[in-house]
């Protein structure tokens, strides 16, 4: 290892505004995650009413605020655009007789749309409610795993951040010329590689270290998992920003194939969690992208359910598979230029 060049690389980074926003937006967002910890996510999903004032009965409005919360507008005018406007999802609620009818704007989400047209009838026949006992469970679970996807989509993001160093600096050598002057150096292409590698592997290790420290809380015999986790997921990133070097011959090209890597990255292992179910063949075929397994292992980390030792296999397996392929791709390149 030339430790000069490698503190050359080092030095780069504070040049690069790309690589320094990685680095640091994923520490910024766990931070803002550590400090809404006490935040109930699961409010989000409570009905909002809109009543007119003095329309309803007394009876009909309390039985309202036990099912979610109640605005009460002066006009009908003023009623009507709170319902129309999309951002908040309000059932306009009138007397209607003895009962109560509902009014929407037909654009809603489907949850809205049904517990409108379900409302009257709920309503009509609320005293069959009084017969049973009604018992309402906490919602913590639910909020609790939209803060897991939360701090699990921040780690992911920060361990790309080795792809996004290791990309743009390449890219930008070959923009400049540097990567004609490597060349004729005596840096052998072995070399040269674990230099690029080191620098966005301790990066991107770095940066999802701290966010980790910021916002999950672990006990002592999840932080070995923890820290095997990052450091193999980050190298399969930093490695993944020489594929995107190696095949970009512009920065703007480097930048698209970037933003490409990274939604496939986040993306498909966030739809493989909610939507397949686990220890399914559909599941198991989802560790073919070493997204997945990162997604996974920190899932089961913050749940506290089961090992991750199928998750550390398949990403050294990734690590593994895809320094190969690399090797073999940099070997075919080198001997169609002499």
């Amino acid at each position: 290892m030339n430790w000069n060049a490698l503190k050359y690389q080092l030095k780069a980074v504070r040049r690069d505004k790309l690589c320094i926003l990685t680095f640091l937006l994923p520490i910024a967002v766990g931070l803002a995650l550590n400090l809404l910890s006490d935040l109930n996510l699961s409010s989000a999903a409570e009905p909002s009413f809109g009543i007119l004032q003095d329309d309803l009965a007394p009876e009909a409005a309390a039985w309202l605020q036990k099912h979610g919360a109640v605005t009460a507008y002066d006009t009908l005018g003023s009623l009507e655009a709170a319902v129309r406007e999309p951002s908040t999802q309000t059932i306009g609620v009138l007397s209607d007789g003895s009962g109560i009818r509902a009014i929407r704007a037909g654009d809603e989400m489907t949850r809205t749309a049904v517990t409108a047209d379900l409302l009257p009838r709920l309503y009509a026949d609320r005293g069959l409610m009084a017969r049973y006992e009604v018992t309402r469970l906490p919602s913590a679970a639910d909020s609790d795993m939209m803060k897991h996807l939360l701090i699990v989509i921040t780690m992911v993001t920060a361990m790309f951040m080795g792809c996004t160093f290791n990309a743009m600096n390449i890219i930008s050598e070959k923009e400049d010329g540097i990567l004609s002057i490597n060349q004729v150096l005596p840096l052998t292409k072995a070399r040269y590689t674990l230099q690029k590698l080191t620098v966005g592997f301790l990066g991107g290790t770095i940066s999802a270290a701290v966010t980790a420290l910021i916002c999950m809380r672990l006990t002592v015999g999840q932080l070995v998992p923890l820290l095997l986790l990052i450091l193999l997921s980050a190298f399969i990133a930093a490695l993944s920003g020489l594929f995107i070097a190696g095949f970009s011959e512009s920065l703007m090209m480097g930048i698209m194939y970037i933003k490409l890597v990274m939604i496939l990255f986040l993306a498909p292992p966030i739809l493989f969690y909610l939507l397949l179910p686990a220890g399914g063949a559909l599941r198991a075929l989802t560790y073919l992208l070493p997204s997945s397994a990162t997604f996974y292992g920190l899932m089961k980390l913050l749940n506290g359910s089961g090992s991750l030792g199928n998750e550390l296999a398949v990403l050294a397996a990734h690590c593994a598979v895809w320094f190969l392929l690399y090797e073999c791709v940099s070997l075919g390149r080198r001997k169609s230029l002499t």
